[in-house]
């Protein structure tokens, strides 16, 4: 029984983990700044828990009979706390904060209960240091397996309303399994382990609608038809579609509408693989959507493009499924491509390949994991990699709407040392859009441009490079790995802008 009891410990200690790390990943994935949230959470997460082990103290009686009870709150609020989380963002965006707080401080409680209230149901079997010391090993040994199946296996497999679902139901079975170790400590072993069986039931129905309610959500949140939606270790993908525009959205973040991202990618690419004489080698950073990949391919010359995407799940879609291959025109199917699933920036410091151009197409600043590759030492890492004469075009945000952080990104590369031609381009999904063009040496506007754009001209491309008044250069700060204020300019400056 004794040998039961501690496995119990280990259970639950794994489920506490698992709705800690849920919560901050459902901020994170929706609120941006993975940094900020997972701090909060952790920490309210863990005073609830304080708060939880101070209050058991004032239960003295029926300890069995309470600690059930509080197995079958955790795995209710727990497993239900992603659907809640969730629908909550769809139908009410402003309550999300409040509630997400609420329910980590809610589950903190409970969970901070159920230790000390099993540590004084063992005590009478075990010496106090040989209770102390299991049951602490055992709640450690269950908190490694939770932080080594969310990110491995949860996430990527059962999405984090599912995975909720099962460590709730997880909970839900330590409580059934305790009225048959400790029946003879209950009053009515028979009515706990039908309140057991009411909850297992009502969790169960909830992993069977997590699809229904997910997709109730997302429908919320996005104005058009989702026809694909996956969650990776990395970000939540969804791709909606209205007539013939199909939109990307990483972590509820627009990434490209088919109808006009051609200016997008047309303008990303041109201005830098035109202009060189020699381009046998391309390297493509992020753009795991093959839309920067389909505009160098125009290029007959170019020999070879190597595409780095830290989202294996990202590029398997763009090259698999037929609608959104199509958009890229197959680009991840021709013999010229090779994918690379990795993070760019460990990438290239393993690495001693040399390219002639570099294309550099992350998701915003929104956080410091995405902020390290806008760095001083990404770029001066990037430039290893170039030959002499190189260039490299880097997506840069809006110089209208994140002006500081716009400048940040030019000033980030020129502390660097790339001689740096920052351009914008008006993408109607987008409003205007600004790039930069790093130079190892002197870059001319090209004089042709391949057949077959929609948007861009040889006349039309130097007017790129010049900067209105309220999109003229302002001082900003030199983003550095160490300092990251690029994230903190990205954060004030969007979240004065209604998307």
């Amino acid at each position: 029984m004794t040998a039961a009891l501690f496995a119990s410990v280990c259970l639950i200690a794994a489920c506490g983990l698992i709705y800690e790390l849920i919560a901050g990943t459902l901020a994170s994935y929706l609120l941006g700044d993975s940094v900020l949230q997972f701090s909060t959470v952790i920490g309210s997460y863990l005073f609830a828990m304080g708060i939880g082990s101070w209050l058991s103290r004032y239960i003295r009686r029926g300890l069995v009979a309470r600690f059930i009870a509080v197995e079958l709150m955790v795995g209710l609020v727990g497993g239900f706390s992603s659907a809640i989380l969730f629908l909550a963002f769809g139908w009410s965006p402003g309550w999300f904060r409040p509630l997400l707080y609420g329910l980590v401080l809610l589950i903190g409680t409970l969970v901070g209960l159920e230790i000390p209230l099993l540590m004084r149901i063992l005590k009478e079997r075990l010496k106090f240091e040989d209770l102390v010391s299991n049951v602490l090993t055992f709640d450690y040994l269950g908190a490694l397996a939770a932080s080594l199946l969310f990110p491995l296996v949860l996430a990527p497999k059962l999405g984090l309303v599912r995975s909720a679902m099962a460590f709730g139901m997880l909970n839900a079975g330590v409580a059934l399994w305790s009225t048959f170790l400790l029946a003879a400590h209950l009053p009515n072993p028979l009515a706990a382990r039908l309140q057991c069986a009411a909850v297992l039931a009502a969790l169960a129905g909830g992993m069977f609608a997590a699809d229904a309610i997910t997709t109730m959500s997302e429908q919320a949140v996005f104005a058009d038809d989702i026809v694909l939606a996956r969650t990776t270790p990395y970000q939540r993908i969804v791709v909606t579609r209205w007539r013939d525009d199909f939109r990307l959205f990483l972590n509820a973040h627009l990434q490209f509408s088919s109808r006009d991202e051609y200016r997008y990618h047309e303008a990303l690419v041109h201005p830098a693989l035109a202009s060189l004489s020699h381009r046998r080698r391309v390297l493509v950073l992020g753009g795991g959507d093959g839309m920067a990949v389909r505009e160098i391919l125009r290029y007959p010359d170019v020999e070879e493009v190597v595409l780095v995407d830290l989202d294996r799940e990202m590029t398997a879609m763009f090259r698999d499924h037929p609608e959104l291959s199509r958009l890229n025109g197959g680009a991840f199917r021709s013999p010229r491509v090779k994918v690379v699933n990795a993070d760019a920036f460990v990438w290239l410091r393993e690495t001693d390949a040399r390219f002639q151009l570099a294309i550099v197409d992350f998701p915003d600043p929104t956080n410091f994991s995405v902020g390290k590759l806008y760095t001083t030492s990404f770029y001066r890492e990037l430039a290893r990699h170039l030959e002499e004469g190189g260039l490299a075009a880097v997506q840069s945000t809006s110089p209208m709407f994140a002006r500081r952080s716009f400048w940040c990104i030019a000033e980030t590369m020129r502390a660097a040392g790339w001689r740096v031609s920052p351009y914008h381009v008006y993408v109607p999904s987008f409003g205007e859009w600004g790039f930069m063009l790093g130079s190892l040496g002197d870059y001319r506007t090209p004089e042709r441009l391949p057949e077959g754009l929609r948007f861009l001209t040889v006349r039309t491309l130097p007017p790129l490079f010049d900067f209105p008044g309220d999109m003229a250069r302002v001082d900003a700060e030199v983003n550095r790995l160490n300092d990251q204020v690029l994230v903190r300019y990205h954060e004030q400056e969007w979240s004065q802008v209604s998307r």
